[in-house]
């Protein structure tokens, strides 16, 4: 039962925020401020979300070689423009190499 009310607590949870950017006056979205708050915090999220991935297993800290070295190759990737998928490919062989190797 407690995994329904978190299911049903988060959909609330969603729709409200939805609805807040609704209702919202024009004059509020076009203050500078928010509008730079609103480009940054997309890349805030992600940054965090691939911190967690990266460097987290099971609640804890965990610095995993292969995987460190296959969010550098994406790094890398990234740089020299590759399209996404590349970037993919390129961080999963890198990891899965290392980790056949190690």
């Amino acid at each position: 039962m407690n995994v329904w009310i978190a299911v049903i607590a988060t959909g609330v949870g969603c729709y409200a925020l939805k609805l807040g950017g609704l209702v919202t006056p024009q004059r509020v979205l076009a203050d500078p401020r928010v509008r730079r708050f609103a480009d940054l915090v997309p890349v805030a999220l992600l940054t965090a979300l691939i911190a967690v991935q990266a460097l987290a297993q099971n609640g804890s800290l965990e610095l995993d070689g292969p995987r460190l070295a296959g969010l550098g190759a994406a790094v890398a990737a990234l740089l020299l423009r590759a399209p996404f998928l590349v970037v993919l490919v390129v961080a999963a062989g890198v990891t899965a190499v290392l980790r056949l190797l190690l």
